[in-house]
């Protein structure tokens, strides 16, 4: 029988929980006087998406630390990023002691961001099953199928946008794989890699929509104008790390049982877990 599995980006709910929350300075605060608005915020998020799209199963993926087999292929990766903020930091373990009593799987692996565990449940799931993604990180739209959606949380609770085998051409102009090239052409700065310099969205998407791929790209270079060759030939090398660091891995050593994956919520047990927290105060999400 087919089920429908969601696949939550974690880190990226929880990031976006805390600073839509905090941004006045206010931090909701448990008994003990930690900060819980992030792990509030992540559940609102969590439990409308279910509420929304009403999956039979949830499995919840975590980046795992800042070190990745990708910092080790380039020592600058991520490193424009600041370190969290400390009231963020010990809302890392709490919201995974909160997803544990949920009974949601918590997935991370060593080595790997929790995208490359998203994108090998994804495609190990979508063989039977219809698998969604949550998150508001467009990277993971590369991994759209037949059989694997995104959902995009964008601003505002509850407002969702939907990409699928069938709309995504239309709304990006390109096929989901071509997001990895389009990466590698334009670098991202988010994730601090260059791609070939000079080269934006713009004229990354146009060299795509006509080439398709890098590799068709560079097996016509010589028809490129004067400009855009320079720029890739003196670039290749970073040109073909930026591709490498934007791709998700799909082939990852992770697996889950559907079993254990079913969407079943035990008040009562979440309810001793946040008590056992001194978070009583997010009872009120299970109304």
């Amino acid at each position: 029988m087919q089920q429908k599995i969601l696949l939550v980006d974690g880190m990226a709910l929880l990031f976006r929980g805390f600073f839509a929350t905090s941004y006045r300075g206010n931090f909701m605060l448990n008994e003990d006087g930690v900060p819980t608005n992030g792990v509030y915020q992540f559940f609102r998020y969590l439990l409308d998406a279910v509420d929304t799209f009403q999956p039979s199963h949830v499995i919840c993926c975590w980046d795992m630390g800042s070190k990745t087999f990708r910092t080790t292929m380039y020592d600058n990766y991520k490193a424009n990023r600041s370190e969290p903020p400390t009231e963020l930091i010990p809302q890392f373990d709490l919201v995974r002691e909160v997803v544990d009593a949920f009974d949601m799987p918590n997935i991370g692996i060593e080595n790997f961001e929790a995208d490359d565990c998203i994108g090998t449940l994804a495609k190990q799931f979508s063989h039977d099953h219809e698998v969604m993604i949550l998150t508001g990180d467009q990277d993971i739209l590369q991994l759209i199928d037949p059989g694997i959606s995104v959902i995009i949380m964008r601003k505002g609770m509850g407002n969702y946008e939907v990409f699928d085998s069938e709309n995504f051409y239309e709304k990006k102009g390109l096929q989901p794989r071509q997001i990895i090239d389009l990466k590698g052409l334009m670098g991202d700065t988010a994730d601090n890699y260059p791609g070939v310099k000079g080269i934006g969205e713009k004229t990354a998407l146009k060299l795509l929509q006509e080439y398709q791929s890098i590799d068709g790209l560079l097996e016509n270079i010589d028809t490129l104008p004067k400009g855009i060759q320079t720029k890739i030939k003196s670039n290749l090398d970073l040109l073909h790390l930026s591709r490498n660091l934007a791709e998700i891995r799909c082939d990852v050593p992770v697996e889950v049982s559907l079993e254990k994956a079913l969407w079943n919520v035990n008040r009562e047990k979440v309810k001793q877990k946040l008590t056992q927290l001194k978070m009583n105060h997010l009872e009120k999400l299970l109304s």
